[in-house]
């Protein structure tokens, strides 16, 4: 896929959009499956938020990943590396095959992503809370280089604990960073367990605008919403902006909805096989 511009002529409708979503929650849950290990619960929470920027926004070409003047996109919730590959296969990155070696020694899909493996991945990452960070540094570059590209974050409200994530929110404020954009994935569970069992995040939407953001709330399954919400993103032009989008971990697959224990767990086989006949 090469997309050297945004706009919305003659880009994919809401059900065509939808579609996509559906075959990636089908290659998330399978790859786990077949790796025997891996997050499906994130992958398929942020997965129409994927979807819809590679498919109507991100300036990027799949032919020449690492083009200059590419839009970025961060995965600072880097375990949630199933959503991302599966969306890059789509968009041209690499072969879908290539899905078949999910987490093997050698694969271009790591378990967790990897700029370093994978074709069209900007960040390397690791330990939670420092892909805003990276993506600040990726603003001021564009800055410095005169460049009108865009850098796109998505973080998780669990990852949302770490103090990291503040300090970087202040900065990007401070500097007025209105080229950095950051998508929150409030699926409201984190690796051990429910996060307000864990630490309690309270306003999260309040948060945000305290430190000096543009705040938007969305349903983050609804495709409409999703894409209306990278239209009011782009037009934020005095600041950063980022929308809170509220989802459901698992999305999709009835047993794993709302289930802290498929956070980080592959299903059995008949657990594969009752997946797939919900994501038809």
């Amino acid at each position: 896929m090469s997309m050297d511009a945004g706009g919305t002529e003659g880009q994919p409708q809401v059900a065509e959009l939808e579609s996509v979503a559906l075959a990636c929650r089908r290659a998330i849950v399978s790859m786990v499956h077949k790796a025997g290990a891996g997050h499906p619960g994130g992958s398929l929470s942020a997965i129409d938020m994927l979807v819809a920027l590679y498919c109507t926004r991100l300036r990027v070409r799949s032919e020449e990943p690492d083009w200059p003047d590419r839009d970025r996109f961060i995965m600072s919730k880097g375990h949630a590396s199933p959503g991302m590959y599966s969306i890059l296969s789509h968009s041209g990155f690499f072969e879908a095959e290539e899905l078949d070696s999910f987490r093997k020694l050698g694969s271009i899909c790591q378990g967790h992503v990897d700029s370093g493996w994978t074709p069209g991945v900007d960040f390397s990452a690791g330990s939670l809370g420092m892909g805003l960070s990276f993506g600040i540094g990726c603003a001021f570059a564009a800055r410095l280089d005169a460049s009108k590209r865009t850098v796109f974050v998505m973080l998780g409200d669990g990852e949302l604990q770490e103090g990291q994530v503040w300090e970087a929110a202040m900065s990007a404020a401070h500097h007025e960073l209105n080229n950095l954009k950051v998508f929150v994935d409030r699926n409201r569970i984190q690796n051990d367990d429910f996060v307000d069992k864990q630490m309690r995040m309270f306003d999260v939407p309040a948060k945000w605008a305290a430190f000096g953001w543009a705040v938007r709330e969305i349903d983050g399954h609804d495709m409409t919403e999703v894409l209306e919400a990278i239209q009011w993103m782009d037009g934020v032009d005095t600041g950063p902006a980022v929308v809170i989008a509220h989802t459901v971990k698992g999305k999709g697959v009835s047993f794993m909805e709302d289930n802290p224990s498929f956070h980080g767990a592959a299903p059995s086989d008949e657990q594969l096989e009752q997946a797939m006949e919900e994501l038809q």
